[in-house]
C-alpha cells in the first residue's frame, strides 16, 4: 500500500506547495517514490487553479525542484483518501480538525492531522511562518524549514511503517 501524504496551508500557493516539492524530492532521494505520495491542498479557495507565488516557485527551483502543483481547497474526499495531514500551522489543524468534522461527523483520529514543526529540531514556534507578505529571504526561511521538516517526518514514517 502506497503512503498518501498532504501537505496543508491557507491557500495552497507558498507553504504547502513548497513542502510538497521539498518532500517529494526527499522521497526521491531515498528511493521510496513507490511506497510514499504527495500532494497539496489549502483550508480555503482563494487561489484554486493557482500556479504556486512565483517566490516559492524561485526558492524551489534554486534547489533544483520544480512546483507545477495547481492550487486547490482541501476536499472532503482528502479525509478518506490522505493517510497522513499535515498543517502548516495551528490555525490550519484547527481548520482541518472542524472540516474533518463537518464532512465525516468526526474529527480526524489521532496521529493522522499533524502539525509539520512538530518534526522540526530547531522549532522556535509550532508554526510555519507563512512568506506571503514578506520579502524572498521568507520563502528562503520558509523552505529550510519545510526542508528540516521533511527530514524527519520521512524517517517518521520510515521507521512507524517499515520503509526500506
Amino acid at each position: 500500500m502506497k503512503l498518501q501524504v498532504l501537505f496543508v496551508c491557507l491557500g495552497n500557493i507558498c507553504r504547502s506547495p513548497l513542502a510538497e516539492g521539498a518532500f517529494r524530492e526527499l522521497v526521491a532521494q531515498k528511493g521510496l517514490s513507490d511506497s510514499i505520495s504527495c500532494d497539496s491542498a489549502g483550508t480555503h479557495g482563494y487561489h484554486i487553479g493557482a500556479l504556486p507565488d512565483r517566490r516559492s516557485r524561485r526558492v524551489a527551483a534554486d534547489y533544483g525542484i520544480t512546483l507545477t502543483h495547481h492550487a486547490r481547497k482541501l476536499s472532503s474526499d482528502d479525509f478518506a483518501n490522505f493517510d497522513y495531514i499535515i498543517a502548516m500551522d495551528e490555525s490550519n489543524l484547527e481548520n482541518i480538525q472542524t472540516q474533518s468534522y463537518r464532512s465525516t461527523g468526526f474529527y480526524p483520529e489521532e496521529g493522522r492531522v499533524l502539525l509539520y514543526r512538530d518534526f522540526d529540531d530547531q522549532a522556535d514556534s509550532p508554526n510555519v511562518p507563512d512568506p506571503y507578505y514578506d520579502d524572498m529571504s521568507a520563502f528562503e526561511d520558509v523552505f529550510q524549514i519545510v526542508s528540516r521538516c521533511g527530514e524527519h517526518f520521512l524517517e517518521y514514517l520510515i521507521k512507524e511503517h517499515n520503509l526500506v
